[in-house]
């Protein structure tokens, strides 16, 4: 039996369980029984899923399943250390060579996770007299990362470049930073990656792009954000996760060779962590063939979305307007959004609820994410569901 006090200790825990369960702001989990795909399985049961980033149905591509079969003959299921002690293995050095030469940046460095990956690049690029800058709709990693980092601390209005231009022009510091989400993950609309270029360099500072949604959908080939837009800057950080379009795992950072460097001596993130396993650098080799040569599922992605916008164009709920796999259909109240969710749910579809703190207040959303796996008659059927429940509602 617990004490007094720590039955206090953990009454308060419940009690803040319970207050999120009041808000309708509880998360649950699912379990899946199947590889990731566009059908999964479960409690034995098969669903049509648009849950995943899977964008270009790689996770489950059978290349890449051979291919991290062959990495594991080559070089073991774990790493055993961290990248500066043993652990950095010539298949990651092959894969930040190819992520390099793939972006078009003189080199890169993988880290675990975009988490990670974030956090290492803010904390070792700035500090106290430092001042960072950020769209107020930036993944809670890229937020994380400027607390960690100690810099001065400056959010933005969503995609307003004249407060930013305000905040950059008033700004003493001796390092400046600008960070954002290059495809803002709930909302799927692209950062005007061009004017910040120009805004950084006018008042000399880096840029950070977080790539995450957008490396391997945008872009000639699938090489990401800048291509898309058609520049490149020695100010610019990239950085870009490992499983998402490329069906993997794990995050990168690019840049020019002297950011790398530092990365490589003082990011906490990647110095003090054991390395991921080689296999799946040497079957992310392979996915990064795959995505630039098959132009075919980004064609794909681009006619799906036109189909799923065409579908629910009569709904009283609309879709934020977006050009990437990600569809958000906004509908306001935290437990409506659930009860759609559920609803699509009993019809055999998977669509998550996404509610604050996530997404701003009033603001919960299904969020829609397609895959180049998805067909047209997937689409379509998503459409049919959510029509009937908008009729009956």
């Amino acid at each position: 039996m617990l004490d007094n006090l720590t039955e206090n200790l953990h009454g308060r825990l419940r009690e803040q369980l319970l207050g999120r369960e009041r808000q309708k702001l509880y998360r649950r989990r699912l379990t899946l029984e199947s590889a990731q795909g566009t059908r999964v399985s479960v409690s034995g049961r098969e669903y049509l899923a648009f849950c995943s980033n899977d964008y270009l149905g790689l996770a489950s591509h059978p290349g890449l399943i051979a291919a991290a079969c062959e990495g594991a003959r080559l070089y073991g299921v774990g790493a055993g250390g961290s990248h500066l002690i043993t652990g950095h293995s010539f298949a990651h050095h092959a894969l930040e060579e190819a992520l390099a030469s793939f972006t078009g940046l003189p080199q890169a460095l993988l880290f675990s996770t975009g988490y990670m990956a974030n956090a290492g690049v803010v904390a070792a690029l700035t500090g106290r007299g430092d001042a960072i800058f950020a769209d107020k709709l930036n993944h809670a990693s890229l937020n994380d990362a400027v607390l960690i980092s100690r810099a001065k601390f400056s959010r933005y209005p969503h995609l307003d470049l004249n407060v930013l231009e305000r905040q950059l022009a008033a700004s003493n510091a001796k390092s400046k930073l600008v960070i954002t989400d290059a495809v803002f993950s709930m909302d799927g609309d692209i950062a005007p990656v061009a004017n910040l270029a120009e805004l950084c360099e006018k008042y000399d500072a880096w840029l950070m792009l977080d790539d995450a949604h957008g490396f391997g959908v945008l872009g000639p080939q699938g090489r990401g954000v800048m291509p898309h837009f058609g520049i490149c800057s020695p100010r610019i950080i990239y950085m870009a996760t490992l499983g998402k379009a490329t069906g993997v795992f794990g995050a990168f950072v690019a840049a020019q060779a002297e950011v790398i460097e530092t990365l490589i001596q003082h990011a906490r993130s990647y110095i003090y962590t054991t390395a991921a396993p080689p296999l799946l650098s040497h079957a992310l080799l392979k996915s990064l063939e795959l995505i630039e040569r098959e132009e075919w599922r980004r064609e794909k992605l681009t006619q799906i979305t036109a189909v799923l916008k065409q579908e629910l164009q009569p709904l009283r709920w609309k879709l934020l307007p977006s050009a990437t796999p990600i569809q958000p259909l906004i509908i306001g109240e935290n437990d409506k959004a659930l009860q759609l969710s559920e609803a699509l749910r009993q019809r055999g579809i998977l669509v998550p609820a996404i509610r604050p703190p996530t997404v701003p207040k009033g603001g919960s959303r299904l969020r829609i994410s397609l895959s180049a796996s998805h067909t047209v008659e997937d689409v379509a059927r998503l459409g049919a569901a959510l029509r009937e429940l908008d009729n009956s509602a």
